[in-house]
């Protein structure tokens, strides 16, 4: 069925989503052929999607991304369709600097060093991850915040899934409404999010593909240990960043509806 045009904003703030909610546009609504409604928004400039399974009010999912909407689209559609087939919904922001948004030099300069090192088989130095990593942190975490307050039609709790690591981390701090974590090991993170690993206390599922060319093994074993939640779970599976197997997705799911189902 083709998008047709929504209008209006996000109106009434259900359960947990009881803050004052900012201004969210729907630009356009339609439904799936398994059923999957699917709007795209805009909150204020940042683009987003929701994904509802039918018209019934559900805990939600944030699915974290590493770039633009367009490019992640088939993928994110894949992990909305899996959390519908639980009775989640499933939303997601753009992410800072990618896709249709403005860029950030200071990001894009250290995104190429990182690339550079990795070509040269150079360590990777912390000055590098800081400057790619930190400055995603400060100005994503507060949208996901904003994201949920303006969120219509879900009843809590909520899960966030995926993304770039230490934006996870610091959500899973930061965020009460977040109950459950799944994380996936696949990028670099500052110094800093170690300190902030050391005090998560929720349940936590992380993926890590063993043999993941653009990512630090040892780094993300040692941040597994630094977790401070007394239920956590390091699922590692062979191969490169984008060979997940199906059943690592499987069990990430079984993860989620043992904590997001009522």
């Amino acid at each position: 069925m083709p998008a047709v045009p929504e209008t209006g904003t996000a109106g009434k703030v259900y359960g947990w989503f009881s803050r004052k909610a900012r201004p969210m546009h729907f630009t356009s609504h339609q439904v799936l052929d398994d059923g999957l409604a699917e709007r795209h928004f805009t909150l204020g400039e940042i683009p987003g999607i929701l994904w509802t399974p039918g018209t019934v009010t559900a805990p939600l999912i944030l699915l974290g991304h590493p770039g633009g909407l367009d490019g992640m689209y088939p993928r994110l559609l894949g992990r909305a369709r899996s959390s519908a087939a639980l009775g989640f919904a499933s939303a997601t922001i753009e992410l800072p600097g990618s896709g249709s948004r403005p860029g950030l030099p200071g990001v894009d300069a250290a995104r190429r060093d990182l690339r550079h090192a990795v070509t040269a088989g150079k360590p990777v130095g912390d000055d590098i991850v800081d400057r790619l990593i930190t400055p995603l942190i400060e100005q994503s975490v507060p949208e996901w915040s904003r994201l949920l307050d303006a969120l219509p039609d879900i009843d809590g709790p909520v899960g966030y899934s995926g993304g770039i690591l230490a934006i996870g981390v610091r959500l899973a701090l930061t965020e009460p409404r977040i109950v459950a974590a799944g994380l996936f090991a696949g990028s670099y993170v500052p110094a800093s999010t170690f300190d902030e690993a050391r005090q998560v206390t929720i349940p936590l599922h992380v993926l890590l593909q063993w043999d993941d060319e653009g990512n630090d093994r040892q780094m993300a074993l040692d941040l597994f240990d630094a977790f401070g939640s007394a239920e956590k779970t390091l699922q590692a599976s062979m191969g490169g960043h984008r060979g997940v197997p199906a059943h690592a997705g499987e069990d990430t799911a079984r993860f989620f509806a043992r904590h997001l189902r009522r």
